[in-house]
């Protein structure tokens, strides 16, 4: 009888953890789609809404907008962030999907600047604003979910399921544009078909709320509620010791968020304007390194449960730093397959990277200020280093007329992160994610709530 209830127990779990699985990798996946489609649609969305003399600087006004919805990206992480440790994971994760599918969806019906004038760029700009706001409580509290929920053993395998479902939803960004490109001709495809996909968010989100609204908060959430200890100001009581623990974050992000973003956005910039690929060719490409990258995703999770984060995040930034030019050297030449092979050498170091700042975001924090101080450290490297990437790189390009500049931005980051984590982060392979770490300086919101 014993054994049979143990069977079923285990039997329950699997299956409860498939469904959070699926449900996380579905939201996930979804709110990227979301973010991401503006890119791919930069230089039409460019020559539609912020008209010039020459297609560069539409393009570079396009890519600039693209970077503003990260400088927004810090206040959305810091009120959603503080939503979710006061009332919830799943709250703050609903309530992201719900921000990034209206805001989507209103871009697809902005009439261009030839028909209201200046009132569209503004609101453009005004509907990306949001959809950072709402990005910037997004990756903190899908990777707290998840992650509360793993095994402690597979964490970094769980945290692979954030870092790749964010390069599908990208994908499946590249797809949908890739499937307009070759469905419409050039002229149809300006005029209409681009506004197709931002349409297409409104039901895929309506489908990630519903998934997320079906799940339970996390058991480490639960506690806290429990023993009455949820915060009730989580930024106020992070303390010194929390912002040494947001500045790692902020390295880690530096290097992992620019490194995607060239992979993500940049790339299929570079490869039109700079080596003189079509759009259908740039397109194919850049969704084959999304799937390789995909793909590494999870094997960079299981190296980080092996040999420790400390060691799998410093190994990925220094190979990101010594391999940029190299790869945007054979990604010059114009061959596919010699590009090929520089976005899977980029791909693979940028996974080590990326897995591991899922799982440090959440590791390196107690619970009742861990959405908060994660997502304040990756928002505002976000801000300041991710979110300006395509532009800077495109500047690079265009400025110094050196068709491989755009690595040593790259380069750059990376070099300076990995000393940087390499010097000050602590190794957190098997932390207790329970443990409430350093002293509270102030009332809980649920202890404040019994005593009034």
């Amino acid at each position: 009888m014993n054994s049979l209830h143990t069977a079923s127990a285990v039997s329950v779990r699997r299956t409860s953890a498939r469904r959070i699985l699926a449900a996380s990798a579905a939201g996930n996946l979804l709110e990227w789609f979301d973010f991401a489609i503006y890119g791919f649609f930069a230089v039409t969305i460019g020559e539609l809404y912020f008209p010039s003399h020459s297609p560069t600087g539409s393009l570079m006004a396009a890519l600039a907008v693209f970077g503003v919805a990260f400088v927004v990206r810090p206040a959305g992480g810091f009120v959603l962030g503080r939503f979710a440790d006061r009332a919830g994971r799943k709250p703050a994760l609903a309530l992201s999907v719900l921000l990034m599918g209206g805001s989507t969806t209103l871009i697809a019906f902005v009439p261009t600047y030839g028909v209201i004038g200046v009132l569209a760029p503004i609101a453009i700009v005004l509907l990306r604003c949001l959809q950072g706001f709402s990005a910037g409580g997004e990756y903190a509290s899908a990777a707290t979910y998840l992650i509360e929920y793993a095994p402690r053993a597979r964490r970094g395998l769980w945290s692979s399921v954030i870092s790749a479902t964010a390069a599908l939803g990208v994908l499946l960004a590249g797809l949908t544009a890739l499937a307009i490109s070759a469905w419409l001709p050039d002229d149809q495809a300006s005029a209409w078909g681009w506004r197709l996909p931002f349409l297409l968010a409104a039901p895929l989100s309506i489908l990630g709320l519903y998934m997320r609204l079906k799940l339970e908060d996390t058991p480490v959430y639960r506690e806290l509620e429990q023993r009455q200890q949820v915060a009730k100001d989580p930024v106020r009581r992070l303390g010194r010791h929390g912002m040494a623990r947001i500045a790692l974050v902020f390295a880690c992000t530096a290097m992992a968020g620019l490194g995607f973003y060239y992979l993500a956005v940049y790339v299929v910039t570079h490869l039109t304007t700079v080596v003189g690929w079509g759009k259908t060719d740039a397109l194919l490409l850049t969704v084959a390194g999304l799937v390789l990258y995909s793909l590494l995703c999870p094997l960079a999770g299981m190296v980080g449960d092996r040999i420790g984060r400390r060691r799998t995040v410093v190994a990925g930034g220094m190979g990101l730093g010594v391999i940029a030019v190299p790869c945007f050297l054979l990604i010059g030449t114009g061959d596919v397959g010699l590009s090929l092979v520089g976005l899977t050498l980029f791909a693979a170091f940028e996974a080590l990277v990326n897995v591991m700042l899922g799982v440090l975001l959440v590791e390196l924090f107690p619970p009742h200020t861990r959405v908060s101080g994660g997502a304040i450290g990756f928002n505002l490297a976000q801000a300041v280093i991710g979110g300006p990437g395509p532009l800077i790189a495109a500047a690079l390009a265009t400025g110094t007329g050196i068709a491989f500049a755009p690595a040593f931005y790259i380069a750059g980051v990376a070099l300076i992160a990995s000393v940087t984590l390499l010097r000050y982060l602590p190794e957190t392979l098997g932390a207790d994610l329970s443990e409430r770490g350093e002293p509270a300086d102030g009332p809980t919101a649920t202890t404040q709530a019994a005593a009034g």
